[in-house]
């Protein structure tokens, strides 16, 4: 008894090549964890998380390439998120954690003169004071 397979099966190309989808840039075999969808009608290109599944007219990208992806000029690139990665602080949340921490650690002068604190009260835990941002004492056991 011969094969149960027909030859035309063998013959008919299967979209699934691996069980793991590869970046679509040439000489570039790493594993996809981007899809990237061009909106030609917007001059849009939209980079978001892997595609559940591979469509004629997206491209499949890895993590480096995915990051340094350029548009043309004058088109502009929309890089969506899943949420299951953390979102990477801007450079203006380094730079007001950076200036909060510089602030902390000056020494106190305006608490030497009582300036401005008087209508509030004074908090026995609180050291310090810069807009929204506070410096608390550890408390004591």
């Amino acid at each position: 008894m011969g094969s149960r397979r027909s030859p035309l099966k063998s013959a008919v190309p299967s979209n699934i090549v691996s069980p793991v989808r590869r970046c679509s840039r040439t000489a570039c075999g790493r594993p996809a964890v981007a899809t990237l969808t061009y909106v030609y009608a917007d001059s849009t290109a939209v980079l978001g998380p892997l595609a559940t599944y591979a469509e004629p007219h997206c491209y499949d990208l890895c993590a480096e390439h995915s990051e340094r992806l350029t548009a043309p000029r004058g088109w502009e690139v929309v890089r969506l998120t899943d949420g299951s990665a953390p979102a990477r602080p801007s450079g203006d949340d380094l730079e007001a954690l950076a200036n909060a921490v510089r602030e902390a650690a000056r020494p106190q002068e305006r608490a030497a003169g009582g300036g401005g604190n008087g209508a509030r009260g004074a908090d026995p835990t609180e050291s310090g004071r810069r807009g929204h941002l506070r410096v608390l004492r550890s408390p004591e056991p």
